[in-house]
């Protein structure tokens, strides 16, 4: 009868061995497994382990408190940029300067105030006559066509019109005064405030309202050769700060 430690006595030493050290290896491995995956549960360690570089925990942890995998911008170029530099499209290119769209007429002089108010009311009237008052004479005389002015404004602006008794060119005034304006040239011998303001903007960079407001006074037609021909081709009127009425003219 052999005795347990008989049977002890015959097992090869080399396979005790290997297992025993397989087993070990098993033993101080499981504790690096649990650490890669499961390090910020350990006390002491999540915080205090200094990371490796370039190891996935330095990876998780970006600079600046910024998102993981989002490179991170210099605001203070992208600043200065935007304030520099006209946002809309093509503008650059087109020499289109930033311009500061007017709604509210009372943010205009007084002079201008009234002189819109009176091309308003004549234009109203259905009377093309009722302007030439407020035209001028002479080198004051608000300039009707593009080139050599005209001896006749108000017959000049009935040849325009697309019936025989200027009731368009009215409607087309109207339609020109009541849209939004910008003030241009300022502290120059240009200082003027023009109508409308797509007369001073880029038309490929027009918003959906904008468009929609440009389509109430030309055609989409019409548009399509403007944004082609590089800028707003239409009526366009300007008065002066001191509230002469300086042009009601077509063209660019």
């Amino acid at each position: 009868m052999r005795t347990g430690k008989e049977k002890v006595s015959r097992i090869p030493l080399a396979p005790v061995l290997l297992a025993f050290s397989l087993a070990a290896g098993n033993v101080f491995l499981a504790p690096a497994a649990y650490a890669l995956s499961e390090l910020h549960k350990i006390p002491g360690q999540a915080n205090d382990a200094p990371a490796a570089p370039g190891s996935a925990q330095g990876q998780s942890q970006p600079q600046g408190g910024a998102t993981p995998n989002v490179p991170m911008a210099d605001p203070l170029v992208k600043s200065q940029n935007n304030q520099s530099v006209d946002k809309t499209p093509g503008a650059e290119e087109n020499n289109f300067k930033p311009v500061e769209v007017i709604y509210d007429i009372s943010k205009a002089p007084e002079p201008v105030r009234k002189m819109r108010e009176q091309i308003v009311e004549a234009a109203a009237s259905g009377d093309l006559e009722r302007l030439r008052p407020l035209m001028g004479t002479g080198t004051d005389q608000t300039q009707v066509t593009v080139g050599e002015p005209t001896d006749d404004p108000i017959g000049t602006l009935k040849d325009l019109s697309g019936d025989p008794d200027g009731d368009e060119i009215l409607a087309i005034m109207l339609d020109i005064v009541s849209t939004g304006f910008v003030h241009v040239g300022q502290g120059t011998a240009d200082d003027m405030y023009v109508w409308p303001y797509f007369a001073e903007k880029d038309l490929k960079s027009l918003t959906p309202p904008e468009r929609v407001e440009l389509l109430r006074i030309v055609t989409a037609g019409d548009l399509s050769d403007m944004q082609e021909f590089g800028g707003y081709n239409f009526y366009r009127l300007g008065i002066t700060p001191d509230g002469k009425w300086k042009f009601f003219t077509a063209g660019d």
